[in-house]
C-alpha cells in the first residue's frame, strides 16, 4: 500500500512497481530522520550559545530572543549553502 497516496498497486502491476511504496516509505523515514537531526542540532547549538545555564526568568529576555533568532537564521543559511554546494558537486561527478 502506498501510504503517501493511500493506494494499492494494481493487481497486474509489474514486480518492481510493488516495491516502490516501500522505497518511498524508506525515503520518507530518512528525510524525517535528517530533519529531526537538524532540529536537534539547531536546538542544542543555539541553546548553548544564547541561553545562560542559570535560569533567572521564566521567559527569554530580549537579548536571548535576538540571539536565538540570529543563530537559527545563520544555521539555516549555512545549511542551505552547504546543500547547494553538495548538489553542484554531485552534478559534476555524475557528468564524468
Amino acid at each position: 500500500m502506498n501510504f503517501v497516496r493511500n493506494q494499492m498497486p494494481p493487481p497486474s502491476a509489474p514486480r518492481g512497481q510493488s516495491q516502490q511504496p516501500s522505497v518511498n516509505i524508506q525515503m520518507a523515514e530518512q528525510e524525517l530522520d535528517m530533519i529531526t537531526t537538524l532540529f536537534n542540532n539547531i536546538l542544542d547549538s543555539c541553546h548553548k550559545k544564547c541561553i545562560q545555564p542559570n535560569y533567572s526568568e521564566g521567559d527569554l529576555n530580549k537579548g536571548e530572543q535576538v540571539c536565538i533568532d540570529r543563530c537559527i537564521a545563520k544555521y539555516f543559511d549555512v545549511n542551505t549553502k552547504v546543500g547547494l554546494q553538495l548538489q553542484k558537486m554531485e552534478k559534476v561527478t555524475t557528468r564524468k
